[in-house]
């Protein structure tokens, strides 16, 4: 009897540990629940927060999904690899493409193998420019030929900003010396928690991801779903807040946020995490972002008649500056938001082509703690092609 009622006190401690119901992320569902009940913002928050989980979550896990897929069963060990060592302009060039790859997996290769000593720093500078970090997910979910111009823009303005770099620098320009360094594994217990967390998530999308695809598939060729389904008026609307409602909880609770990079950051993925996991976690934490940017953009426009767009249009030349600013900001976060604020039509392209340029997403973090001097310069160059291409499209097109 001793026995059993031991067993139940640790699982009942290990279920507390895991679900904390202190955590700062809490913040956003619990505020998304009371304007969801709020008769007054009722009506502009179910359909803002339906918009962002059938127009923007569930595309951005279904392309998320067949991301994760393709890399499981892509080799490390090929002749690309082999070439990417055999040459700096190489290296350059793929380390532009490993960038332009959506999330920030390629960018934060590049720039640990950079304070390593397998790549120069043109590579370096090469990949924080071409990549969007999570922000390319978002976009090329929502409006993929946007995304896709991005992606490809950012591949050539990277690759040519690293070669200049190696006519500029030596590979070795501002490379920390190597330390003997042993890195602390995290808590036990915390690594538990948020794994058991990361799978939570990952079980939620793995059963809804195929239905939920459907409907906002439906809803891209204008056909009314309650109609299809022969449900009341608004009821997909409410199945969509509901449902992003519950996404957030099962983020928030997984993590708690101790840093500023706890808040731009996607949260750590697991070796053992799997597709769908690693899918979950990516899709949560770029909608938490676009829920912001939304409720933001619908409640600012609805009650204080502020129509951001409108605002926004009024400080013209300075919005790729603005963009180009916050792209300098470590972490996804921020980007995310801009491209949200560029999808509800409030800022330019203009704007979010200069931020897609200088932000160097989540990539900046190990960079900054392993080569503090580097990091600062490279993007500072980063800066300087998202200038001029960001106000070439100004000049060009918005002017």
């Amino acid at each position: 009897m001793q026995l059993i009622n031991a067993i139940q006190s640790e699982r009942a401690a290990g279920f507390k540990s895991q679900f904390r119901v202190q955590n700062k992320r809490l913040v956003l569902p619990v505020a998304m629940f009371a304007l969801l009940i709020a008769e007054p913002t009722r009506e502009v928050v179910v359909n803002t927060l339906a918009d962002a989980f059938w127009a923007v979550s569930a595309y951005v896990a279904f392309t998320l999904a067949i991301y994760h897929l393709i890399s499981k069963v892509i080799s490390s060990d090929n002749k690309v690899v082999q070439l990417f060592n055999s040459s700096r302009n190489y290296q350059v060039f793929f380390s532009a493409l490993l960038g332009a790859l959506p999330g920030c997996g390629g960018a934060i290769i590049v720039a640990t193998q950079f304070v390593s000593g397998r790549v120069g720093f043109g590579a370096l500078v090469a990949v924080l420019t071409s990549t969007m970090g999570d922000a390319a997910f978002l976009l090329l979910a929502a409006k993929p030929e946007i995304g896709l111009a991005l992606v490809a823009m950012g591949v050539v303005v990277g690759a040519v900003s690293g070669w200049i770099v190696n006519a500029m620098h030596a590979d070795s320009f501002l490379r920390p010396e190597q330390k003997d360094a042993v890195k602390q594994p995290a808590c036990a217990v915390e690594v538990s928690r948020e794994q058991k967390g990361s799978n939570l998530q990952g079980q939620f999308w793995a059963v809804l991801l195929i239905p939920v695809a459907v409907i906002a598939g439906l809803g891209s060729f204008q056909i009314d779903a309650n109609a299809f389904f022969g449900l009341p008026e608004i009821s997909i609307e409410w199945a969509g807040a509901a449902l992003l409602i519950v996404s957030m909880v099962l983020w928030a609770i997984t993590k708690e946020v101790g840093s500023y990079e706890d808040v731009v950051s996607e949260d750590t993925k697991f070796k053992s995490a799997g597709p769908m996991q690693k899918t979950a976690q990516d899709t949560n934490f770029v909608t938490a972002w676009v829920v912001v940017a939304f409720l933001v953009f619908e409640l600012s426009t609805a009650f204080s008649g502020v129509d951001l767009a409108a605002a926004f249009s009024g400080w013209g030349v300075w919005m790729p500056l603005i963009g180009l600013a916050v792209g300098m900001l470590p972490g996804c976060g921020p980007q995310i938001l801009v491209s949200s604020l560029y999808l509800a039509g409030a800022v330019p392209l203009s704007t979010q082509i200069s931020n897609s340029i200088s932000n160097d997403g989540d990539a900046l973090f190990p960079a900054i703690a392993l080569a503090p001097k580097a990091a600062l310069v490279a993007t500072f160059y980063s800066a300087v092609p998202a200038l001029v291409v960001g106000y070439g499209y100004f000049l060009l097109f918005e002017v």
